[in-house]
């Protein structure tokens, strides 16, 4: 897709912005419309990992418009879903003239690394966190009450949950640029983990749309995980980079460097 000039008047920074969310939008759209006859299958298979946690087996429609409302709604996070790689691009591109040449370099890199940590967040969640979260969900209230389980209650926290571990998957991109770029630097992350350690809970309980501790706990050991790694991975880069002395590096000292 064509990227921009670097300097452009206000109002044509405003018609290339306009340009690129009309090209997500559509995308969406169109995604949606041919992912609804699709809906039934596609939300059998999202059924699939708490099968074993809904009562009866069967969930419960309880408005004229609720088969409706359901599967529109499934037609659009799905078609989102679909769409990631399109609406990162899009973003990326409208920053893209800003870069330099050489930091141009890492747009694509970045657009891949980010479309797989959302699916990974996403998987991580699909196999790992559903099951586990409905199953204690269920428990709070099998011994005074009867489960009915609404499909569109299930369904919004199941895509909820999905989108949410997606997002929260970006974590690792993050980190590295930060510390790679000496934004942060690398001593400041790794001196400061028990802080960042507390923010990343503080993360997991907001991104995760249900009550569950359950849900904030898998969510709390996956970010820490990838945590490390990515801040591993920015590691090795900088002292291939920059020698093993800029691990030591403050703020200060990369401003000197320059």
């Amino acid at each position: 897709m064509p990227i921009g000039p670097a300097r452009m008047p206000l109002l044509d920074h405003l018609g290339e912005l306009r340009r690129r969310l009309t090209i997500i939008v559509v995308s969406l759209i169109i995604a949606a419309l041919v992912i609804y006859e699709a809906t039934p299958i596609l939300i059998d298979v999202i059924l699939d990992p708490i099968r074993d946690y809904i009562p009866g087996g069967q969930l419960a429609v309880l408005t004229a418009l609720g088969g409706f409302t359901i599967r529109f709604m499934v037609a659009m996070y799905a078609g989102l879903i679909v769409c990631t790689p399109i609406v990162i691009w899009e973003i990326l591109a409208f920053f893209l003239p800003a870069l330099k040449p050489n930091e141009r370099r890492w747009v694509v890199p970045t657009v891949l690394a980010m479309v797989l940590l959302f699916y990974l967040g996403m998987v991580f969640c699909y196999f790992v966190a559903l099951p586990a979260a409905f199953g204690w969900l269920n428990e709070q209230a099998i011994d005074f009450a009867k489960v009915i389980p609404q499909a569109e209650d299930y369904i919004s926290l199941i895509t909820l949950l999905e989108i949410g571990f997606g997002i929260a998957f970006e974590l690792p991109l993050v980190v590295f640029y930060l510390s790679a770029l000496h934004v942060v630097p690398y001593a400041t992350m790794r001196g400061a983990w028990r802080y960042i350690y507390v923010g990343l809970m503080a993360v997991s309980a907001v991104v995760t749309p249900d009550a569950s501790p359950v849900t904030m706990i898998l969510m709390f050991a996956a970010l820490i995980s990838l945590y490390e790694i990515s801040l591993a991975v920015a590691r090795q880069v900088i002292v291939i980079r920059d020698g093993k002395q800029a691990l030591r590096w403050t703020r200060e000292d990369y401003a000197n460097r320059n």
